[in-house]
């Protein structure tokens, strides 16, 4: 085969990989949204204690990325001084661990499918912080977009058959709690020029989630577990569960670092549509009309709001060929000129 054949061949194999890490993250994203429902639902595992089940998972995180870094020397540790780390880090970990606590906490109430309606309102989450802390420019055509989406979701709510005020707003402070999160990452972390992989991530964000937690975990969930004198740690259940939720970070990195952030909101709509039939087909969960009516909504803002943003993309990296080219035409132009001089 000739340089075409090649060429063929490389993008073939380019498109297996990014459909690979697709899947990948779609497996290990949708293990850990079932499995921590089984755990804490009273009617499945009935060990309904999110805050300690979150400090589970940071805590075999934490270990497991202090014995890749330190002991194994399996990534290099990222440099960090004590002011970014008190002034970027720990507000960083603060956020992390009242979005996880509270995620958590959302399935003791709320079903699978109505919860992966309410994530539809991660990118209105996300964009009206950005708007908030001036990340994001205020375009009415884009909170047009925004406000399709709430209406989508506030439907979907008002078919909910098993609505439960308490856990709908459990669910809706953890996706303002996680959007918050993520420009804070883009403000403190990236616009300091520090990236962070999911290892040396949890490596330092994981200790900070633990300490934040332990405080409510004192008052809330450890008289009752003091009380609970039949329950047995069960290794193998949160055991495997701690290293899904590892195994989730890696992959985050590694489609997001392979493919983009885009590719991953795209796959984000397949997992919920996929988590919805999951919870209806096997879950049982009830799912009406009007649930799937309002979240068709809530999807079709969703999916023109990732079009509008590979747009955006594909604009800005056409602006930059042309400005690159641009330079380059100076360049040599100038070389020239000064070729001319000399002669």
């Amino acid at each position: 085969m000739g340089k075409g054949g090649s060429l063929s061949d490389n993008v073939i194999k380019n498109i297996i990989l990014s459909y690979t890490y697709v899947c990948i993250w779609i497996f290990l994203s949708f293990t850990v949204i079932v499995y921590n429902k089984y755990i804490l639902d009273k009617k499945l595992y009935n060990w309904p204690f999110p805050i300690s089940l979150t400090m589970i998972h940071m805590s075999f995180c934490a270990t497991l990325a202090f014995l890749l870094i330190k002991v194994f020397k399996f990534v290099e540790p990222v440099s960090m001084s004590r002011e970014l780390y008190l002034s970027s880090v720990v507000p960083i970990g603060a956020l992390y661990s009242l979005s996880l606590w509270l995620s958590n906490s959302a399935y003791i109430y709320l079903s699978v499918s109505f919860i992966q309606m309410l994530k539809a309102l991660m990118p209105v989450a996300v964009y009206s912080m950005g708007v908030l802390f001036k990340k994001e420019t205020f375009k009415t055509d884009t909170m047009v977009n925004m406000i399709s989406i709430s209406f989508g979701v506030a439907i979907a709510a008002y078919g909910e058959a098993r609505f439960d005020s308490w856990g709908v707003m459990l669910q809706l402070g953890a996706v303002a709690f996680e959007a918050t999160r993520l420009v804070m990452i883009q403000i403190l972390l990236t616009s300091k020029g520090i990236t962070l992989n999911p290892i040396t991530s949890l490596y330092y964000v994981a200790p900070c989630c633990l300490v934040f937690l332990l405080v409510p975990w004192i008052f809330v969930e450890y008289p009752v577990l003091k009380d609970t004198s039949s329950f047995d740690f069960d290794f193998v259940i949160f055991g495997t569960n701690s290293f899904c939720a590892f195994a989730l970070n890696l992959a985050v990195f590694l489609l997001v670092g392979k493919t983009s952030a885009l590719t991953m909101n795209v796959a984000g709509v397949v997992k919920d549509w996929l988590l919805i039939a999951f919870s209806w087909s096997v879950i049982k969960d009830t799912v009406t009309p009007i649930n799937l009516f309002g979240y068709g909504v809530a999807f079709l803002g969703v999916a023109y709001y990732n079009h509008a943003k590979l747009q955006a993309l594909k604009a800005k990296e056409a602006e930059k060929k042309v400005g690159q080219a641009d330079e380059e035409g100076e360049r040599l132009i100038e070389e020239r000129q000064g070729e001319g001089s000399v002669k």
